[in-house]
């Protein structure tokens, strides 16, 4: 990789040939190490980001031997920012489910961001690289603050690129969510195919809803059981979009019990003092995928939080 100094203090960055293919505002995370996203997006938005002279989005994907302008960014160095909470270092070090030479798997808890930004400091991906300095950790996806379970983290760039390519193909990663839904869901299971469309309230926050002009969005929800005259169900998603469950849940009249943004307060607060439910009771739970052209199949597991069980108990 070259890197180019240039008289304003920007600097030109050819892509070295294991970043082609990868977009370029996470090829520019890579580059400016703890900046926040926003200030990444706010960086291409503005143009001060440039690829071969010409501006781009932040989506744009990156081919070999472009050469990407990066502006001056004043960023604490490492001595200066504080260090991941060591509370957080050791959950997450415990959260470790499986781990082979190409990629590891956390449980995350619910309350731990998939990666910084948006005022959080450190996310699950930060913590994980101060844990395993050198090791180029890249995450593969995200899960929501609020969600728990299996969120997958790439040890090499190869697998990032398998991976990432199988979660953009039909089928290609199996996803399982544990949830419990407020009321009766019907026997059985029932798909939900509704067209997603995110969009961004004042301040910036997304907000996700049914619309015809969204993405395809498809799900399947199966009671497992009921509890205290709600639906324990078994969430399984063909699609990965922001807040699918979430909303799809909303929209069918059965929202996640404790979702604050989509759900139904009422119920949540009674939840809360009835038996505890102090958290959104979402939990990714399964993922099933193959490697190495279909050659090394995985199957990853992540159990449900102590937390949602005592919930579950509470309930019968």
């Amino acid at each position: 990789m070259t890197t180019q100094p240039a008289a304003t203090g920007a600097r030109t960055v050819r892509v070295p040939e294991d970043r082609d293919g990868q977009r370029l505002d996470n090829f520019l995370l890579g580059q400016l190490k703890g900046a926040p996203r926003s200030l990444v997006y706010k960086l291409v938005r503005s143009g001060q980001v440039r690829v071969n002279g010409g501006r781009a989005k932040a989506e744009r994907k990156l081919e070999a031997g472009d050469e990407v302008r990066i502006p001056p960014v004043r960023l604490a160095e490492e001595g200066e920012r504080a260090p991941p909470a060591k509370g957080l270092l050791a959950a997450l070090e415990a959260a470790i489910v499986f781990e082979d030479t190409r990629l590891l798997a956390l449980n995350k808890p619910s309350g731990v961001a998939s990666h910084g930004g948006s005022g959080i400091s450190y996310g699950a991906i930060e913590a994980m690289r101060a844990l395993r300095p050198g090791q180029g950790l890249e995450l593969v996806h995200r899960l929501d603050r609020d969600t728990s379970g299996l969120l997958v983290i790439a040890k090499k760039r190869s697998a990032l690129v398998e991976l990432q390519a199988l979660m953009r193909e039909e089928g290609g990663i199996a996803k399982r969510y544990l949830a419990l839904l407020v009321g009766r869901m019907p026997d059985g299971t029932m798909s939900v195919d509704a067209p997603l469309h995110v969009g961004l309230r004042q301040g910036g926050e997304r907000h996700v809803q049914v619309n015809a002009a969204g993405k395809p969005s498809l799900s399947h929800f199966r009671v497992l059981e009921r509890r205290g005259g709600h639906s324990y169900c078994e969430i399984r998603i063909e699609t990965g979009r922001t807040h699918q469950i979430r909303v799809h849940s909303a929209h069918i009249g059965h929202p996640v019990a404790g979702d604050d943004k989509y759900g139904d307060a009422d119920v949540n607060r009674r939840l809360r003092e009835q038996v505890g439910l102090k958290r959104m009771f979402l939990h990714a739970s399964t993922l099933e995928f193959a490697l190495d052209a279909g050659r090394a199949p995985y199957l990853l597991n992540a159990p449900l939080a102590p937390e949602l069980i005592d919930v579950l108990d509470r309930l019968k």
